[in-house]
């Protein structure tokens, strides 16, 4: 959830730490900071509240200088928001130490810590780290086997970066299920929580496993994995560049990114689709092996990922006829599964290390699914790595916090796998051909949806001063509903719930009244006539409706109902077409509301802790 980056350099690291800092402000954070060691062998710090530019500020009239560093934003989980909980942290004058994640048994060390003298001027988990290093360091070990002895201690999921002003040749870091990347320069190398990053100073990364121990040093990097073995990671170059994370000529990058999703529906339909046929292979060497077999699906996701698994229960169980089940990942882990035979376990992630996520997946694998797949943004992360199938669903960097193209591009990525499946099953060539070419009018519909931002703009103003949304939707537009209703609340801070609308009569119905705005999400499908009378309900309460319909639903505005006229799409592609605009809503809302859209309040990019 927080940014983490270090560098090791024969040049001052400050400046690429703080522009490190301000590309990872996306993840979400409460304060800041960056600890070097100067040229005297001292450890120089400064930490903020706030957001990276006051950090700058603080820098620009208190500088520090060095070769090599580390810095960090928080996000608060031990302890509130205040500069002495902000990392890095130091002990003993020697030791600096940023970690993200949580030390889950650091109430004992730190118990231990105090017995030995050490005093703690923090509320943090993480400073519990930096005196058992710095303790193991006055026993005389070596920086690496500090780390490593110190993190054998630990309970929990977390990434660490450690600085030893007595050893300023190298950075140490240890990664247990919080990312972390190593940047590869020219006599200098860099790590990273995130590759945007690092992307102003080099396109060269290995990723971490799992368990990893690693030197970081000017002249290059060495890692052990967990089970002490020297070992070598690939070298991988990204196609992204630094211009990838820029917003302009948006005002934000959540506007950016709406914008961005005609040209992602297409690059995600890119190699998967051929003569109007999906290519199952796609999907990697296992699956013909897998899809032949597949008899059941279980998805799990956590957030906007979750929406996106709703809808391809209703593709997936109507199109190739799999049943298929939906659960929250942070749910699915600590509940009692049950299997049934050749079932296929399905991840979905924007970044591909979602904690619960992740650990659901690792569950998965010892409770006797057919195999495994994953749909995620991410090439290189762990999810990725460690399933089975792999769908990418190539949306590019996406900064804003507020997931809008990476949820489009998981849908048309759930699509696609749907399509495979039934292609397995016996789809007709004539079915799939009609299907595929429904498909690649997504970006075509989603780009002319985009034309509708002006109207929505005006169309906030009767959003901005309310407090409550109902949004409803019926059939796999209901998850669409719930999406719609996230968005506003993520980034507007507008309370908004999303149902079936059939649902409305058992409970929902008491909230209506001419104060609640109502929004509808209508194409013209089989379920149509039974959104209308949904409909007809909330006006006979005096609700105010605002409907997104297809021209050919014939539903117009009157007093009490305005209508927002969407392009025509086909029923298979609606969710995907439908999104946009809702997303675009939320965000003009946003704005009239002075919100900050990019980064909302309490919410992180990434979350990698539970």
């Amino acid at each position: 959830m927080c940014g983490i980056v270090g560098a090791v350099s024969e040049r001052d690291i400050v400046p690429v730490l703080v522009e490190g800092l301000r590309r990872l402000e996306y993840r979400g954070y409460d304060s800041a900071g960056v600890a070097v060691i100067e040229e005297e062998g001292a450890i120089g710090l400064s930490r903020t509240v706030g957001k990276v530019a006051e950090l700058d500020e603080k820098l620009a009239t208190h500088p520090l200088q060095g070769k090599i560093g580390v810095a960090h934003t928080r996000w608060a989980t031990h302890g509130g928001v205040t500069e002495a909980n902000a990392h890095p942290h130091v002990s003993g004058g020697r030791v600096a130490v940023i970690h993200n994640g949580i030390i889950e048994n650091f109430q004992p060390i730190k118990d231990e810590m105090l017995q030995e003298g050490y005093v703690f001027e923090s509320e943090t988990d993480t400073e519990v780290a930096a005196h058992l290093i710095h303790h193991y360091l006055t026993r005389g070990l070596d920086l690496i086997e500090a780390v490593g002895k110190a993190v054998e201690r630990f309970e929990g999921a977390y990434a660490l970066l450690v600085i030893d002003a007595e050893d300023p040749s190298r950075i140490v870091v240890s990664r247990v299920a919080s990312p972390l990347v190593i940047g590869l320069g020219d006599g200098e190398n860099f790590v990273a929580s995130g590759v945007p990053a690092l992307l102003p100073v080099t396109q060269r990364f290995i990723y971490l496993e799992q368990g990893d121990l690693a030197e970081i040093r000017r002249d290059g990097v060495s890692i052990v994995d967990n089970a002490g073995n020297s070992v070598t990671r690939e070298v991988h170059e990204t196609e992204w560049d630094s211009t990838s994370a820029e917003k302009a000529p948006y005002d934000h990058f959540m506007l950016k990114e709406i914008h961005d999703q005609p040209s992602a529906l297409a690059d995600t339909l890119y190699g998967r689709v051929a003569n109007q046929r999906v290519i199952p292979e796609s999907l990697g060497p296992k699956a013909a092996g897998i899809l032949d077999q597949v008899e059941n699906i279980h998805i799990v996701a956590c957030g906007t990922s979750y929406n996106a698994g709703c809808v391809g229960k209703y593709w997936i169980e109507a199109l190739a006829g799999v049943p298929t089940q939906v659960e929250i990942a942070s749910e699915y882990r600590y509940r009692q599964v049950v299997v049934p035979p050749k079932t296929l376990f399905v991840t979905l992630s924007q970044s591909g290390e979602t904690a619960d996520t992740l650990e659901a997946l690792r569950m998965a694998s010892d409770l006797g699914y057919l195999g495994t797949l994953t749909v995620c943004n991410s090439a290189h992360s762990s999810m990725v790595r460690e399933s089975d199938l792999v769908m990418m669903t190539q949306a590019g960097p996406e900064i804003g916090v507020a997931s809008t193209k990476a949820f489009t591009t998981q849908l048309l990525s759930i699509l696609l796998v749907t399509l495979m499946m039934a292609k397995h099953r016996g789809l007709s060539v004539e079915k799939e051909q009609e299907f595929v070419a429904n498909l690649t009018h997504a970006a075509a519909a989603s780009d002319l949806t985009l034309k509708m931002s002006d109207q929505l703009k005006e169309l906030a103003k009767d959003f901005a001063d309310k407090e409550h949304t109902l949004f409803l939707g019926r059939g796999p537009m209901w998850p669409i509903a719930m999406e719609g209703a996230l968005k506003l609340k993520e980034i507007s801070y507008i309370h908004a719930e999303a149902y079936a609308a059939g649902e409305l009569k058992h409970g929902p119905l008491a909230l209506i009244d001419e104060d609640m705005p109502v929004v509808v999400v209508a194409p013209n499908n089989e379920l149509l006539d039974k959104l209308k009378s949904n409909m007809q309900v909330v006006r006979a309460r005096g609700g105010q409706l605002y409907v997104f319909a297809d021209a050919k639903t014939g539903i117009k505005s009157e007093p009490g109902m305005t209508v927002i006229t969407m392009p025509h799409a086909d029923r298979l592609i609606a969710p995907i077409v439908y999104t946009v605009p809702l997303q675009l809503l939320a965000y003009h809302v946003a704005v009239l509301r002075g919100t900050d859209v990019d980064q909302p309040r309490n919410l992180a990019k990434s979350v990698t802790v539970e």
